[in-house]
Parts: structure tokens; sequence; C-alpha cells
């Protein structure tokens, strides 16, 4: 296994909150006729190649030092691309997906599957007839770990939820996971930049929850929010300030609307 990733010298910590690629039962529903597990789709071509470009932009913004996933398939294999553009050696703006990326440093981040980014474990999500009868979603992690580049994988680190969420959770209980999952993580690894691969739920709740009195319509394939926050270091201890959500110029994906006037803390990204 590579070093660990290389603290943030940052004054602020970002955290990045994204949604998964394009999944094949939107572009192809026969699919789930002969899935085995039609609940788990994975990514169509297309995503692949979003994911990839995606984490082409966030490298060329801010240094990410781990990723955290949802076990998800379409999560992972999202997770997968992102890094491999996090972590190419050589920064191509060309290439198109990791089978573009001769090599990888594996010192650069490090990886983790966390069940608390899950997708909503209900029927507002996933259709009743395509969840497992038995409500038992089950994920083999070893496999699933096996996807990533070797020795990229942390396995040191502990989910901060150890198990998957009842079937039929409660919306209102997902958007509260969400919103505790970024802040443990992003307590757990205040000095680090971290990038949470998860499902649009979870990326609308953390930006309606951090830019306050907005609702979210819409979550694009492959969108993200960003938050940071001042780190600062006190008597050997770190200092937290408050979460801003940084709003890239131009950033499409996240539609949304204020419900009245606010002067939440939000900043504006140079494009790069």
């Amino acid at each position: 296994m590579g070093s660990s990733p290389k603290p943030n010298n940052d004054a602020y910590q970002h955290v990045f909150v994204m949604r998964h690629g394009d999944r094949i039962d939107n572009f192809e529903p026969l699919w789930v006729s002969t899935a085995a597990r039609p609940w788990d789709p994975p990514l169509v071509q297309d995503g692949m190649i979003r994911a990839f470009r995606t984490g082409q932009r966030i490298r060329s913004q801010i240094p990410i030092h781990r990723v955290f996933v949802s076990p998800f398939l379409r999560c992972i294999q999202t997770a997968s691309e992102v890094v491999s553009a996090l972590s190419a050696v050589n920064f191509d703006p060309n290439a198109m997906s990791s089978k573009d990326v001769p090599s990888i440093d594996t010192s650069k981040l490090k990886v983790a599957i966390e069940y608390g980014l899950c997708e909503m474990l209900n029927s507002v999500a996933i259709r009743r007839e395509l969840a497992p009868q038995d409500g038992n979603f089950d994920f083999r992690i070893s496999d699933l770990e096996a996807l990533f580049p070797e020795g990229m994988v942390d396995h040191n680190v502990d989910m901060i939820y150890k198990e998957m969420p009842d079937w039929e959770e409660p919306v209102e209980d997902c958007r509260e996971r969400y919103v505790n999952i970024v802040k443990a993580l992003a307590d757990k690894y205040p000095t680090e930049n971290l990038l949470l691969v998860t499902h649009g739920e979870g990326v609308g709740t953390t930006f309606s929850t951090f830019y306050k009195d907005t609702t979210v319509y819409e979550v694009d394939y492959c969108a993200y929010v960003e938050l940071r926050r001042e780190v600062s270091s006190k008597d050997g201890s770190v200092v937290n300030g408050e979460y801003e959500v940084v709003l890239s110029h131009g950033q499409a994906g996240i539609r949304f609307s204020h419900d009245h006037f606010c002067d939440d803390p939000v900043i504006s990204r140079t494009p790069v």
C-alpha cells in the first residue's frame, strides 16, 4: 500500500459531494428485465466519460486527498473513473476515460466505501418491484474495492455507518443521514480535502442544507456541490469555521431557486 495522503496545507478544507454518472436503466429500459440486481445498475459508457471529465475538472481546481463512495455499483464505477483522473501521473486534458491513463500514482489519494452515502432505501428512489424481496441490499465489499487501482483503497478506514439502512427508510431520515455523513467525514479528516460520491438526493440535500433557503429541483449526473470551511490549529487542536458553498462560475448541474432573500455564505470560484 502506498503512503497516506499528504495533509492539506491550505487554510481551508474543501468537501465535494458529487452524484454518480449516467446509469444504464435510464437509457436501456429493458435492462432491468434480465438483470440479476435490477436495483443496482451500472453506468453506460457516456457515464464513465462524464465521471472522468468531472474528475479532471476537480483536479484543475483543488487537490483531493480522500474519496468516499456509496457501495452502489454506479457510484463505485464513477469514483473509479474520477480517481483515475485525479491520480494520473501526467495530466492529459484530452484523455476521455481511465483507459487513456497509462500510469496512476496511488500515493496521491485514498479511497474507502461508506454505507452512509448509499441511495435512499425506499420506494421513492427504488421501485418496489425491483428491490430485493427480503429487503437485503447486499454488497460484496471486497469485489467493489477491486475495481479501484491496486493500493488505493485504505483498509484502515472504518465506516461511519456500519450497516445499510432498513428498507423503506423515511425520506427525512435519509436526508438527515446525508448531512450527518458529510459533517462526520469532514470532522474526521479536517486537514484533508474530500470527495464524496453519492446519489442525487445526497447532493441536493447537501446543497439546500448549507445554502439555506433554497429548493433544489434537479441534480444532473456527476453534478457536485463544493463546500469549504476555514481550518486552523489552536493549542494543538483543530478549529473549524462555518461551511461555505462554493459556486463555480458557469457550473451547471444543480437547478435550484431561492425561497426568499438570504445572505448565506456563498463564494464564487474563478473559472480555470
